[in-house]
């Protein structure tokens, strides 16, 4: 049992939280990371900023256009998250597009998550079936877990596809949107939520996009087994100091 499936047989709601990797400022990314970990953050999506990044909103788009200003690379990256495991037990996940993966060369992307403790990888352009027919091998040769996304529009077929391909959790998005916060879900969303809990699935599901507070996560959690907090996280740590994590997390639980 890796650490994102031991995490998510736990009995209790998961929060997880997204940051981009090198924002605000170049060396902030273990800080972070073990800031977090220390507040009750049950797993951490560390974003590897890119100079397109289709699925996000105007906030984390604009926290990694800082980002790769700052002077982000993938190499940096995993010099960053060197020897993180000494002081961080939960599980971490890289999300990124695939484009820098496949230039730094995925083999090498792979093997470096397993050297430093990365547990699985969310890659929003990588198709379901792509993976399956050219990297799915090169994942498991390495213990790496891939996290699919599925949205309202997804159809049955496909979410057992995916159901029947993934082995951590699957990342449902809550709208057809782009990331960003929101105060409170609408009755379509929560149907969603509803409908994909009722198919029993067996990989749990984690929400994302739209999870900003209290009312929201409550919402998010109430059939599914956790939620993902990004935009708004972001906001935070945009206006204030990593020492008032503490603050942001009781807001949200």
């Amino acid at each position: 049992m890796n650490r994102i499936q031991h995490k998510l047989s736990e009995d209790k709601k998961i929060i997880s939280i997204y940051f981009t990797a090198g924002f605000p400022t170049l060396n902030d990314t273990k800080s972070l990371i073990e800031n977090l970990a220390q507040n009750k953050v049950d797993m951490i999506e560390i974003g590897l900023p890119f100079s397109d990044p289709l699925a996000d909103g105007p906030t984390i788009q604009a926290s990694s256009t800082q980002a790769l200003k700052n002077g982000m690379t993938t190499t940096l990256l995993f010099e960053q998250l060197t020897g993180i495991r000494d002081t961080v037990d939960i599980p971490l996940i890289i999300m990124g597009y695939f484009n820098p993966m496949l230039q730094y060369g995925i083999d090498r992307f792979l093997q470096q998550c397993q050297e430093t403790g990365i547990d699985g990888l969310i890659i929003p352009d990588l198709p379901l079936e792509i993976y399956l027919s050219e990297y799915k091998e090169h994942f498991e040769h390495y213990g790496i877990a891939m996290v699919f996304l599925i949205t309202p529009q997804t159809s049955e077929k496909r979410l057992r596809l995916i159901d029947a391909n993934s082995n951590a959790f699957i990342y449902m998005v809550s709208s057809a949107g782009v990331t960003g916060s929101k105060d409170s879900f609408d009755n379509n969303q929560l149907d969603y939520f509803k409908r994909i809990a009722d198919m029993n699935l067996k990989n749990p599901q984690i929400i994302g996009f739209g999870i900003s507070n209290k009312t929201t996560f409550k919402q998010a959690t109430e059939h599914q087994k956790g939620a993902i907090i990004g935009s708004s996280f972001i906001q935070f740590i945009t206006q204030n100091e990593a020492r008032a994590i503490p603050e942001f997390i009781q807001n949200i639980l």
